[in-house]
């Protein structure tokens, strides 16, 4: 009989494609693993496995059970959660949260949360949003705090505020800072972006793309408070999420001024799966982050092609 503890491995090996690996990441022995594998090729009657010296590949057949095994065990975790988390967000949620929105969100929100359900055991993974939309489709994650819109199968979005985007510029820049600004004055040769996989750097790049086709600075940062450091110090410009405004923006050396309309920016909302049966704890979680981070909130769930949900 086939078990959910062996396709748990299986998937394990399909990620880390190492067999000591995936056992320490399922915390048991190697040979323990690798018997549970073998024991599943001979209940399908087929190898899933290619074994070779110091490295593993998994052949066709192997790659289509692991899928459908991923899913398989999501399901199983959804199900446990329907049973089990009947009281209004308790016991473990395992939320992601991508960089640009960890550090000014979480200490507004996560005492608000801990005050109104006690229960709640929270999990924090903070991540770029390809990599969390990777681990929310495969059960690793319950939801996700993201731009959206969210881009994977499966997926439901909850739309919770609008974030928009200010100028960043050094306090000497000619610019005036009680004006409004447009596109043209963003000067794309001096805008200093977040390195590549940060959605961030993907909408800043859309909106300046609308001007011309200047190449940004050729900088690149891992956080929000280097981009700045590098503005305060006189390196170029950046357009500044407002939710990060409060936090990044204390330096007198730095300008920050306004768009004119319409004023660019990206929707945050909540990602979850369609098929969780958590949905009222994510409503729930969307409504003190709205509270506590302002905006305007959406009234319905959305799904990633645009489709409205079932609440």
């Amino acid at each position: 009989m086939i078990t959910l503890r062996q396709l748990r491995y299986l998937t394990a090996l399909a990620r880390h494609r190492h067999f000591g690996r995936a056992a320490e990441d399922c915390a048991i022995s190697q040979p323990a693993l690798s018997m549970q594998v073998r024991e599943l090729e001979r209940e399908l009657g087929a190898e899933l496995i290619e074994r070779r010296p110091g490295e593993i590949a998994l052949t066709d057949t192997g790659l289509d059970v692991a899928e459908r095994a991923a899913h398989i065990l999501t399901a199983a975790r959804d199900l446990v959660d329907f049973v089990r988390h009947r009281e209004l967000l308790s016991g473990r949620l395992a939320l992601g949260i991508i960089p640009t929105l960890a550090p000014y969100v979480l200490p507004r929100v996560l005492p608000r949360l801990q005050a109104a359900y006690p229960r709640l055991r929270l999990e924090l993974r903070e991540t770029q949003t390809k990599t969390l939309l990777g681990e929310l489709t495969g059960g690793g994650l319950d939801a996700a705090l993201l731009a959206l819109p969210a881009e994977a199968d499966d997926i439901e979005t909850l739309p919770l505020f609008d974030d928009r985007f200010l100028l960043a510029v050094p306090a000497s820049d000619r610019l005036p800072a009680r004006g409004r600004v447009g596109i043209a004055d963003v000067d794309q040769r001096r805008l200093i972006l977040l390195e590549e996989g940060h959605c961030l750097r993907d909408q800043a790049l859309a909106f300046c793309a609308a001007r011309r086709g200047d190449a940004p600075a050729g900088l690149g940062a891992t956080s929000l408070a280097t981009v700045m450091q590098m503005v305060a110090n006189g390196y170029g410009v950046t357009l500044l999420p407002e939710v990060a405004v409060d936090a990044e923006a204390r330096d007198a050396r730095v300008k920050l001024l306004r768009f004119a309309a319409p004023e660019p920016g990206r929707s945050i909302g909540l990602a979850f799966r369609r098929t969780s049966p958590r949905k009222k704890d994510f409503a729930a979680m969307g409504e003190i982050v709205v509270d506590m981070i302002g905006g305007k909130k959406a009234p319905s769930v959305r799904s990633a092609s645009g489709r409205r949900g079932r609440p």
